[in-house]
């Protein structure tokens, strides 16, 4: 979306639909991307790339953190959107019986060109019609109910989003802005989506085949004794983490360290390295264009063979395949 004197593209519309108790995060995170873009098109003297809209049955809508927001009424008669989105929230399901709504998101969404749903939003999708014979996923605790529901739907429980032709659905509450950044990267190209996820200081801009859990995450859950521990090793991935050096950190034995490590978190803590290790070399084989035996080493897998392995044994596929499935796309040209 380069600069052009002779003609000056309109920016795309967004409607943003929301509904009583949704999900203030579902709502704000998304809508920040977009706004992000716009600034970002300001700053590089470039057309303002969006239009965003809330859109509701009435307004105000209090969202599930009580904060209400003003949206314009479900828009008739004018012309379709580009980006139909749907929140979330605990205030979903009461939507989905709501007939008027549904009519309504069914027919808006066939005029538009692409619809998305954050988190719980997957459900009124469903319920319109919209998810029958797609892949989709929502937050990980709702994805039983939503296969459930939607018997005609390919629920998927791990990724943090899911594109499926022109519908897409992101996992649970902040994948949401993963989504809405890979939809900035599709429309304006890889440099403005790093740009805005930089703006925002978001850590990175993860791809949608990356679980809804972090590994440091799901550590850190399964064993609240070694959290700190785990922040540390997060931090020094390219060092010593053999049991020796872990349990002096940990101020115990290597013996009682291996034992009480494992009780925790039903790992042993060469696994739990290794699993650290991995998540940050899928973000650096998705997000750079650094070399696979840079990448290992900046990992602490210490050679590309051992990279390798991991890669195939944990995700069945070699670092190669990762990068060339869910590496950011760069247009020639850019």
């Amino acid at each position: 979306m380069s600069p052009n004197p002779r003609f000056t593209p309109p920016p795309r519309p967004i409607e943003l639909l929301l509904f009583p108790a949704a999900q203030l995060l579902d709502i704000t995170g998304p809508l920040q991307v977009f706004a992000s873009a716009n600034d970002w098109a300001a700053a590089t003297r470039r057309p303002t790339p969006y239009e965003i809209r809330l859109v509701a049955t009435r307004s105000p809508v209090r969202t599930t953190a009580g904060v209400r927001l003003l949206a314009e009424p479900l828009p008739r008669g004018v012309p379709p959107p580009d980006t139909l989105l749907v929140a979330g929230g605990r205030g979903v399901h009461v939507a989905c019986d709501d007939r008027h709504l549904v009519r309504w998101l069914r027919t808006r969404a066939r005029r538009a060109r692409r619809i998305v749903s954050i988190c719980s939003g997957a459900f009124l999708l469903g319920r319109a019609g919209l998810l029958d014979d797609r892949r989709a996923v929502t937050h990980w605790s709702e994805c039983g109910e939503l296969a459930r529901r939607c018997p005609r739907t390919r629920v998927e429980l791990d990724p943090l989003f899911v594109r499926d032709g022109p519908v897409s659905s992101s996992a649970g509450v902040t994948a949401g802005i993963d989504l809405a950044l890979a939809l900035v990267e599709e429309d304006l190209g890889h440099a403005a989506a790093i740009a805005v996820a930089r703006d925002l200081v978001v850590y990175l801009k993860r791809p949608g085949g990356q679980s809804q859990f972090s590994a440091l995450l799901e550590l850190q859950t399964r064993g609240a004794e070694f959290d700190a521990l785990h922040a540390w090793m997060a931090s020094h991935l390219a060092t010593d983490l053999g049991v020796e050096a872990l349990a002096a950190r940990a101020a115990m034995s290597p013996r009682t360290f291996q034992r009480r490590y494992r009780a925790a978190t039903g790992l042993t803590p060469a696994r739990a390295v290794e699993r650290l290790r991995l998540e940050a070399a899928q973000q650096l084989l998705a997000s750079t264009a650094l070399p696979v035996k840079r990448v290992a080493q900046r990992c602490g897998f210490g050679s590309e063979e051992t990279l390798r392995r991991s890669c195939q044994r944990l995700l069945a596929v070699s670092p190669a395949d990762f990068r060339a499935r869910f590496g950011a796309r760069r247009p020639a040209g850019r």
